[in-house]
């Protein structure tokens, strides 16, 4: 057993003080008692504490190349697709050890950050030329050993990527490293569940990479699969007017009406719906993985979360191509990205949650745990024991207390107020720092310098 003690911590039912949290030797949470002296041994926790956030949207190898693709092009009218050139171009130099060294330093600043659980829609397979290593899933083996490192909880989900367009169209030249056929997607599945098996945190799913990227058959293959499944979708216009074209739908309404999609599902992006998909969306259950820093940073466009959240849809935030790796920094964008969209204030709150800060954790660590697919997102028995503990003297949350110290955390301030970061009951960040975030920070700047050369 293990056990902590929170001076605050925000239970089921709301903050509470003085909080013992016990949690046996798998890492779950037994008992979270509020009204508590401190046990003996106890860890003290003398912050707000708060659950573990979910990460449900992550392509680690982008965290090499975040802010070094931002000069404007020679022709100009830059956009996602001609940012996605750059990123062909930077995958044909990254070998397996710099994958792995860019994953370590990813979890590393997530933990850091208050995310404990990683879902990584992992799509980069291959060699340069699209020549498998000789063990098919290398490249997806160096995620877990990067979780094994850091003690990240990680959602894998290999990615079916196929062609290069809706519905089978020839891939391009740049994206021969992250092609499969369904054979071949079957051995990196196999070969990944056979090494999770020692990682007891770590969860597999499947991610078919978009409708540009597989075929109506490829969906139907896995139409049977547990979950969690991930699906780009509706992320950029070009890709609405395609589908349109090619099918007569734009890609979500063409999901809801032959795929069977549902609570095991997340949409990742979700930007381009009609008020129609909106709602027909939040009604199947699948959850919405928004990456409001990334959606920024390409231009993608802003998600529509009143008429979304209106119908009951379930949220969560992922970080995606990791210019920010911060859950304050997701949750902060997606807000203002809405005030920005509708000249309005505190979108995301309500009169029974008046304080958006608030609002928006509830609502992605319920929306984070579905996607990732583990017990997750709240501190209570049966619950994996993930805690974030927020410095409450830190400049950025003093004097504040309870929802307006989350509204100090998510909306002001640019250093981190994490003090304490627990992942199934062991402390992987104390005082700000991850417990090895040298070893790994030297392996990363290797790692860079290599890739710059």
């Amino acid at each position: 057993m293990t056990v902590f003690h929170a001076a605050r911590a925000l239970l089921p039912s709301g903050w509470a003080r003085d909080v013992t949290i016990t949690a046996d030797a798998a890492g779950t949470i037994a008992a979270a008692t509020p009204g508590t002296a401190p046990p003996e041994g106890a860890a003290r926790l003398p912050g707000h504490v708060i659950p573990g956030v979910p990460n449900i949207h992550s392509h680690a190898f982008q965290r090499a190349m975040a802010g070094a693709a931002e000069r404007r092009s020679p022709a100009g009218q830059d956009s996602f697709w001609t940012w996605r050139e750059t990123m062909y171009r930077f995958v044909a130099r990254l070998t397996p050890d710099d994958a792995e060294a860019v994953a370590a330093q990813l979890h590393v600043e997530c933990l850091e950050h208050g995310f404990t659980h990683l879902a990584e829609f992992h799509y980069l397979h291959h060699r340069p030329d699209g020549t498998p290593y000789a063990d098919r899933a290398e490249m997806a083996l160096r995620h877990l050993a990067a979780a094994r490192e850091t003690g990240i909880g990680l959602t894998l989900l290999p990615s079916l990527y196929r062609h290069g367009g809706i519905f089978g169209a020839e891939p391009g030249p740049g994206q021969r490293p992250f092609l499969n056929d369904l054979d071949g997607f079957e051995a990196i599945l196999a070969r990944c569940a056979a090494a999770m098996r020692d990682l007891p945190h770590a969860r597999l799913g499947i991610a078919p990479h978009s409708l540009r990227a597989v075929t109506p058959a490829m969906l139907a293959h896995f139409a049977d699969h547990p979950g969690p499944i991930h699906i780009h979708a509706a992320e950029q216009p070009r890709e609405v007017e395609e589908c349109l074209a090619a099918t007569r739908a734009r890609p979500v309404e063409w999901l809801l009406a032959n795929a069977p999609v549902d609570a095991r599902w997340c949409v990742i992006h979700a930007t381009h719906l009609t008020e129609a998909e909106s709602r027909g969306l939040a009604r199947s259950g699948a959850v919405a993985g928004l990456c409001p820093t990334t959606e920024a940073s390409l231009g993608d466009g802003t998600f529509d979360l009143p008429t979304f959240a209106g119908a009951g849809g379930a949220i969560a935030i992922g970080t995606d191509s990791h210019v920010g790796t911060a859950p304050r920094e997701e949750l902060r964008q997606l807000e203002f990205s809405q005030r920005l969209r509708l000249l309005s204030r505190s979108v995301a709150a309500d009169g029974a949650s008046p304080h958006p800060g608030r609002a928006l954790l509830d609502a992605v660590l319920q929306g984070g745990a579905r996607a990732a697919g583990a017990p997750l997102g709240t501190i209570a028995p049966g619950a994996r024991c993930d805690l974030v503990e927020l410095d409450d003297a830190h400049p950025t949350l003093v004097p504040h207390a309870g929802d307006a110290l989350l509204d100090a955390w998510v909306f002001s301030g640019q250093s981190s107020p994490v003090r304490t970061t627990v992942v199934a009951g062991e402390a992987l960040v104390s005082e700000g720092r991850h417990r090895a975030r040298d070893a790994v920070a030297a392996r990363f700047r290797a790692a860079l310098r290599r890739l710059a050369a």
